[in-house]
């Protein structure tokens, strides 16, 4: 029958029953409805293996971590999920991770800041989601920029109520904790936003009130959702308090601000595999808390390289000391493997690193030919190798 697999079931008939479904619109937006088992979507499982899914109505979700962490994959399981059901959601992406996206129109590039009338104008097709990358916007601008973008995304909601989802990718770069929100920009309720951060302190205040769900990954999720309590001014359950135990790879703790209940989920990994997005790392914009700094032994300098290229070409240009202070140190190694996130290339560089009478032309030169066999380098961007032999 029909009322057998109708996602709503009204009380009255014909006419009645419309003029009902429109005074439930206009007084909750039907934020009591809650969506049949098939629209709902896919998160984790918890520790008795029962799925666990979220409203696709839903609130604001927090998802904080460390670098590293799987904060990543839990923000990449939403978005799978939202794609699987249809669901039109756009990525803000400030560094490039979602740029191979699929299913979804990337906007802006390294070089190029992506234009919000494109942005407006793709997402207004119904069948098409969106990611902006903003990777070519400066730093310092991104917080302006963004407002001015968020402003286009409400707005389009006011009118069309799309896109349904709006996921903000390392928020603290756009949402900082001195933003203020700009007059009438945002709803005292937010609705199907989902941000990703790496401490809930970074958070502008004015989005962290916001916060319905928050979502803690990595060893130090316990400590981190009891900082995220007070921050937020928020109860914890008994429960929460105390975990029975600090939650193990792949697990995460998630949080309901409204009852201060906490469950301990295994997230489902997206069955796509995140593909190394190899145009960030090689000529893209990494903030100043990610970057190599060549600063020498005594501490002298302070020349920051803000991707691989920067690198390749400071690394020439230093002085011998300075290289191989930084070289004996295996700092090299241990910022391709802990930002730059490649254990490949963070190998290659330790085997050249592990031979102290290695010619520094020569170190140099290994280190390139290593790079450039996983990162696409700019063909016009020659790199020096000086003293190569």
């Amino acid at each position: 029958a029909i009322r057998d697999t109708a996602d709503i079931l009204l009380r009255g008939d014909a006419g009645v029953g419309l003029r009902e479904l429109a005074a439930e619109i206009i007084a909750s937006d039907l934020e009591a409805t809650r969506s049949p088992e098939r629209q709902q979507l896919r998160f984790g499982v918890d520790e008795h293996r029962v799925p666990v899914t979220l409203e696709p109505y839903n609130g604001c979700i927090l998802v904080c971590g460390a670098s590293a962490s799987g904060k990543s994959t839990v923000a990449r399981r939403i978005v799978e999920s939202l794609q699987k059901l249809s669901y039109q959601f756009c990525v803000i992406d400030p560094e490039g991770d979602y740029e191979e996206q699929q299913g979804a129109v990337v906007i802006g590039k390294p070089d190029a800041e992506p234009r919000r009338e494109e942005v407006v104008q793709l997402l207004e097709d119904y069948g098409v989601n969106g990611v902006v990358c903003m990777t070519g916007v400066p730093i310092s601008d991104r917080p302006r920029y963004f407002s001015a973008l968020l402003t286009d995304v409400m707005q389009m909601r006011t009118r069309y109520g799309r896109p349904h989802w709006l996921v903000i990718d390392e928020a603290h770069h756009l949402l900082p904790a001195e933003w203020e929100v700009p007059n009438a920009l945002l709803p005292e309720t937010l609705v199907n936003v989902v941000l990703v951060t790496v401490h809930p302190e970074l958070l502008s205040p004015e989005m962290r009130r916001r916060v319905t769900h928050f979502v803690a990954v990595g060893p130090t999720a316990p400590e981190m959702l009891r900082e995220f309590a007070v921050l937020r001014g928020v109860p914890l359950a008994a429960s929460a308090q105390a975990p029975a135990a600090d939650p193990d790879v792949g697990e995460v703790l998630l949080f309901r601000c409204e009852d201060g209940s906490c469950r301990r989920l295994r997230i489902e990994p997206p069955s796509a595999e995140q593909r190394r997005h190899t145009r960030k790392y090689a000529v893209g914009q990494l903030p100043p808390d990610r970057s190599f700094y060549f600063r020498g032994p005594e501490g002298k300098l302070n020349l920051r390289a803000q991707n691989l290229l920067q690198f390749l070409e400071v690394a020439a240009g230093v002085d011998d000391d300075t290289w191989m202070y930084h070289f004996r140190r295996a700092d090299y190694s241990r910022w391709f493997r802990d930002v730059i996130k490649d254990p490949e290339l963070a190998a290659a560089a330790a085997a050249v690193e592990r031979d102290p009478f290695q010619s520094r032309g020569n170190a140099l030169a290994a280190l390139r030919t290593a790079v450039e066999a996983r990162y696409t380098l700019p063909a016009d961007a020659p790199l020096p190798v000086r003293g190569a032999s």
